[in-house]
């Protein structure tokens, strides 16, 4: 009997994941996210000169941010329901399939011949499904141990670092030598390719081929994608809430900071779009290096909980440098402790968030922890602008250092629970 059914789990095992293996998965899972974050930065590289060549203004700008950010905040956790319901492959095929449109979107405005402004302002719309980055960390939690999760969701540090460098580098290559619309056309192909790939490698489904998280509650009624219920149940698990809240409220100040960084840039730093250029790739590289390996390494000796606490104790340290900094030099000083802190933030409350809830909820928990960073690309440029039209970068380092502190405090006085054996 013991043996008919492990060989009955193992024939369910294999199916599921089609003709790859686990570790081949993880590895077309990594050159995913690199191309769809490549072609995000190609993007991030001729919006604002698209907008200034339509005649659009800062605020309009700002206010299309705005548009973005609202769609993918809203649509994070509809997305991660959608994943879990319906698997890895559908997900990452919708995904690539809602960046194909924006893309086509993107490079029709380019066009003189049809109407740009009405086009850019549709391309919020495929926004609320684009969500490649949440799609592979449920593939990859699913399918990694738990002692193994924070390093295997720290390697997409790699694939934000690369796609970061080569995503700036083609967007500004191809637009001067090409045009704008070069680099919307070679997203859009990219992504087409990316779909394709998706619908014939990705399995079906990575549920319960690698999860080790909590099973979910017997004679649970199934939900719906739009269950707005079932997805804000997800926080009254044991563990959720305070994790989560440790998340959105810890991060928050240095994402104020980087979504002003471009304004403070040439005001504060007095710097050039080719200088920006190459503070943001020593940014990414610093990304790359250290959420790509050093988080790995430091999770083999320490804990999660441990980990969290050094985070939030850097964040305390830079924030008070941030409020003393002068010049570009000082931040490139204190760029690798920021870096660290919101690499090891990121990545260790991803993993400790998938281990608390159930396997089948995984992309559901991870559509949340997606919304985090929409959540402050909408709020960013309105109160990041108050606080800088009124007290100057100084501000974001004190309120950063405050609320930190206050964090580390919590942390101190009620220590979250700890599902790992480590020694801290």
């Amino acid at each position: 009997m013991r043996g008919a059914r492990a060989a009955g789990g193992q024939g369910q095992r294999s199916s599921r994941m089609g003709s790859l293996g686990c570790p081949q998965v993880i590895i077309l899972t990594y050159v995913l996210v690199a191309l769809e974050l490549t072609c995000l930065f190609m993007r991030f590289s001729i919006m604002p000169y698209l907008t200034r060549e339509l005649g659009l203004d800062s605020v309009a700008f700002g206010y299309l941010q705005t548009a973005f950010g609202v769609l993918q905040l809203l649509g994070g956790p509809v997305f991660g329901r959608f994943a879990d319901q319906h698997g890895a492959r559908a997900a990452f095929t919708l995904s690539f399939l809602a960046s194909s449109a924006f893309y086509l979107l993107l490079a029709a405005a380019c066009s003189p011949a049809l109407p740009g402004v009405a086009l850019l302002y549709a391309l919020p719309l495929p926004a609320a499904l684009m969500h490649a980055l949440p799609a592979a960390q449920m593939v990859i939690a699913d399918l990694s141990a738990p002692e193994e999760r924070p390093a295997a969701l720290g390697r997409l540090g790699l694939c934000f670092g690369v796609g970061m460098i080569s995503g700036s580098l083609l967007g500004g290559t191809l637009s001067a030598a090409c045009g704008l619309q070069c680099p919307a056309s070679v997203a859009l192909v990219a992504n087409l390719v990316a779909a394709v790939l998706s619908f014939t490698c990705i399995p079906i489904s990575t549920k319960g081929v690698g999860a080790h998280a909590p099973a979910a509650p017997p004679g649970r009624p199934e939900a719906g994608v739009f269950d707005l219920k079932a997805i804000s149940r997800l926080l009254l698990w044991p563990g959720v809430l305070p994790v989560f809240l440790i998340k959105v409220v810890s991060g928050f100040p240095s994402g104020l900071f980087m979504v002003m960084f471009s304004i403070i840039s040439m005001d504060f730093f007095q710097l050039d779009a080719a200088e920006a250029g190459y503070l943001v790739s020593f940014f990414g590289v610093l990304q790359m290096v250290i959420q790509g390996l050093v988080i790995g390494q430091l999770s083999s000796y320490f804990s999660e909980r441990a980990l969290l606490r050094a985070s939030v104790l850097v964040f305390v340290v830079v924030g008070l440098a941030m409020a003393l900094m002068s010049n570009v030099f000082h931040f490139c000083l204190l760029m690798p402790g920021l870096v660290f802190s919101l690499c090891a933030l990121n990545v260790v409350t991803d993993s400790m968030l998938t281990k608390a809830v159930p396997a089948s909820d995984t992309g559901t928990m991870l559509g949340l922890c997606a919304s985090v960073q929409p959540l402050t690309r909408t709020l960013g440029p309105t109160v990041g602008g108050l606080l800088y039209r009124s007290f100057g970068v100084p501000i974001f380092g004190h309120v950063q250092f405050a609320t930190n502190v206050l964090v580390l405090l919590v942390l101190w006085r009620q220590p979250l629970p700890q599902k790992t054996d480590k020694v801290w």
